[in-house]
């Protein structure tokens, strides 16, 4: 298996993800990641990998707080990349890795906020990503009965990490997973 090839990795995931709506945050994160990769001139496929495995393991972990370390050794066994399970065990500051690299700080940065985006689009009248604004995304931020196991926190220190304004993030973010929006039902 060639795991950097995006289909194998594809392949992997089917093996792995039981539900339809664990794959659409896996291609929310990826285009996020894909996204910032052109943006800093980095490898956009090895980023985008590193976005379509962070929550590979979520459905099939024993516990929550076992994720991602339980996926991790999986991945190993799989012969994915260091710095790819690097990138995976550091998108939640839970397993007390600190991040490091840009590709790390910027999975997590895009994570919780990719899911954040799609969660605001589903509400909106259109249900698309293009009446999402960082405006739309603040307001539902406020608003703690919405989406509430997203950490607020979590998505203000995402665009800290990243030395970017939240609202340029938020925005950001929403544009890179326009290209996926069929694919994640946010297309209207």
């Amino acid at each position: 298996m060639d795991v950097m090839d995006r289909d194998q990795t594809i392949e992997f995931l089917h093996n792995h993800v039981k539900t339809e709506m664990l794959m659409k945050h896996l291609y929310s994160v990826e285009a996020s990641m894909r996204g910032y990769a052109r943006k800093f001139g980095e490898d956009e496929d090895r980023w985008a990998i590193a976005g379509l495995l962070h929550d590979f393991d979520w459905e099939i972990c024993p516990t929550p707080e076992d994720h991602p370390n339980y996926g991790a050794q999986i991945l190993r066994d799989h012969g994915y990349p260091d710095d790819i399970i690097r990138a995976v065990l550091t998108h939640g500051d839970h397993t007390g890795i600190p991040r490091e690299s840009l590709m790390e700080h910027t999975l997590f940065a895009v994570d919780e906020l990719s899911g954040f985006v799609r969660a605001v689009a589903l509400v909106r009248p259109s249900k698309s990503l293009d009446d999402v604004t960082p405006r739309s995304v603040r307001r539902k931020m406020r608003d703690k009965g919405f989406a509430k196991d997203v950490n607020r926190d979590d998505l203000l220190k995402g665009a800290e990490e990243l030395g970017i304004d939240l609202d340029e993030h938020i925005a950001f973010v929403v544009e890179s997973m326009k290209p996926v929006a069929t694919r994640i039902d946010l297309a209207g």
